[in-house]
């Protein structure tokens, strides 16, 4: 396994000190928890919470800071945060106004902050909870989790980020999350798996001319195997799905993002981006921002995602508002 890391053990602890150390204006560490907050946490508006495992990086802790996330919550390696972990986040940040916490549809995600809202309201905190699943890959699926959230999150981070630093209440920062939610379609292909440090080895193998098509944020299975496609036919094969779901129509205006997934560089999306973008501007359908870069990842994972959100004035306005964190800053 070639890594630079120290313990494995220390791993989370360590990514949380580099990023607050590396983003001292912008963030703070809650003493002895793994919950990283905004620099000057405002109690006086409504807080929006967001987490999960870590490997996924720059998600979620890169996207606190003013017209985002108001907290992250760090699990381990691919591993949900305990409801207590997530406690420690909602009492950092929530005060009379309430919060939000913004949960991917996965079992132990939607598990864990269940029973951390939970102990939350049982203390008397007023918390809301908005489930993201803009996987569309599972839109059929008959499992109990069913569609997935992946990078679509970071449309739903942003937009509820910045209804809530406009100080709009908890229920109108709840109604916006989840239209956005709503006008959220993504899919995801890769071509490996990713190395989790605790294992040492790819959580799976894709072998030489083929590639998984639909697949999770962890490497969970997709949708099938198939031989490897060109950029722009992956591309096209993504965005018609995206299409399809969205019913997407001559004058609609939207967002995009293409997605790294942790081993796919720049060269590579932007190549994809090119021809994602091009399929738009065929429909005539308008491009409001393209975001092409790493967002949510699985650690070394060889792969990409697409996300297309449809705007409408409210989510654009929210979409557009002022946001500084350490990976996301400004938009308009």
């Amino acid at each position: 396994m070639k890594k630079f890391i120290n313990k494995i053990e220390d791993i989370v602890t360590e990514v949380i000190d580099g990023l607050v150390l590396a983003n001292p204006e912008i963030l703070s560490h809650v003493p002895n928890t793994k919950v990283i907050t905004r620099k000057n946490i405002n109690k006086n508006k409504v807080a929006v919470i967001s987490g999960g495992g870590s490997g996924h990086e720059p998600s979620h802790g890169g996207f606190v800071g003013i017209g985002m996330l108001d907290a992250a919550v760090f699990g381990e390696v691919f591993t949900s945060p305990g409801p207590d972990r997530i406690y420690d986040g909602i009492q950092a940040v929530v005060g009379k106004p309430g919060g939000l916490l913004l949960v991917k549809n996965y079992t132990g995600d939607t598990m864990n902050f269940a029973m951390a809202e939970q102990m939350a309201k049982d203390d008397g905190y007023n918390i809301e909870t908005v489930i993201i699943n803009d996987d569309i890959a599972l839109v059929n699926s008959d499992s109990t989790t069913g569609k997935r959230g992946i990078i679509g999150t970071l449309f739903v981070q942003k937009i509820a980020g910045a209804a809530a630093e406009s100080g709009l209440d908890l229920q109108e920062v709840k109604r916006i999350a989840q239209k956005a939610v709503d006008n959220t379609a993504s899919f995801g292909i890769s071509l490996s798996g990713s190395t989790v440090p605790a294992n040492g080895k790819p959580g799976f193998i894709v072998p030489d001319g083929e590639m998984e098509v639909g697949l999770g944020n962890h490497g969970e299975p997709g949708l099938r195997r198939e031989k490897q496609k060109s950029a722009d036919e992956s591309a096209e094969m993504i965005m018609k799905n995206i299409d399809q779901y969205l019913n997407l129509k001559k004058g609609d205006e939207v967002a995009l993002i293409v997605n790294g997934l942790g081993g796919t560089p720049m060269m590579e999306l932007n190549i994809l981006a090119r021809k994602a973008i091009k399929i738009l501007q065929a429909k005539e359908v308008k491009i409001f921002k393209s975001f092409v870069g790493v967002y949510i990842t699985a650690i070394d994972m060889a792969g990409f995602s697409f996300s297309v959100i449809r705007l409408d004035d409210e989510l654009k306005k929210f979409l557009k508002a002022k946001v500084i964190t350490s990976s996301l800053v400004g938009i308009e």
